[in-house]
């Protein structure tokens, strides 16, 4: 499957092969955006709303350092080391590639603003899944890397946001508490 997506990346047009190349990335920035707008729509309604789109960035976080640790205990070699031809360049041999990276990011985050801001979930789950498959279609993933990546962000992001709105919430009360006007 791996090599039928690369070959079929490989006869498509320069421009895709650079969105492709790009557009994880940019997707990444956008979410980034997506978390501001999130805090900002959440800066005075109640203290959990708040403290979801403060933990939410934490728990991606989390989710990738999740996914770095795994990274070193499987170790799998790039699929672009075997000598095919690939859109992007394949990355140093010590940037193992289950689970990616990206993926985790991208599903964790947005994972994580569904949590803050449910009525974006038509958007940022699909386009988390796109980054992911573009992960593949420039030939540095294998689809199990990415289907991996994808589970871990979109469970462990929105877990450990969970996880710390019990700590961030006080937090966000005493904050709001003490620069109020009295």
């Amino acid at each position: 499957m791996y090599r039928d997506i690369v070959d079929f990346a490989l006869s498509t047009p320069g421009w895709l092969h650079s969105l492709a190349e790009v557009g994880t990335d940019a997707g990444l920035f956008l979410f980034a955006v997506l978390f501001v707008l999130c805090w900002w729509r959440a800066r005075n309604g109640p203290a959990r709303d708040l403290a979801i789109a403060i933990a939410g960035p934490a728990g991606v976080v989390c989710a990738y350092v999740f996914s770095e640790v795994l990274k070193t205990v499987v170790r799998e070699d790039r699929p672009c080391r075997g000598g095919i031809a690939t859109i992007a360049a394949c990355p140093p041999p010590d940037d193992w590639s289950f689970p990616s990276n990206h993926s985790v990011i991208a599903a964790g985050a947005a994972g994580a603003l569904v949590l803050a801001w449910r009525a974006l979930a038509w958007v940022v789950l699909p386009l988390a899944a796109v980054m992911a498959f573009s992960r593949v279609f420039v030939g540095v993933h294998y689809p199990h890397d990415v289907a991996a990546g994808y589970l871990i962000g979109v469970t462990l992001a929105p877990l450990c946001t969970l996880l710390l709105i019990g700590a961030v919430t006080p937090m966000v009360r005493l904050a709001r508490s003490r620069l109020s006007p009295r």
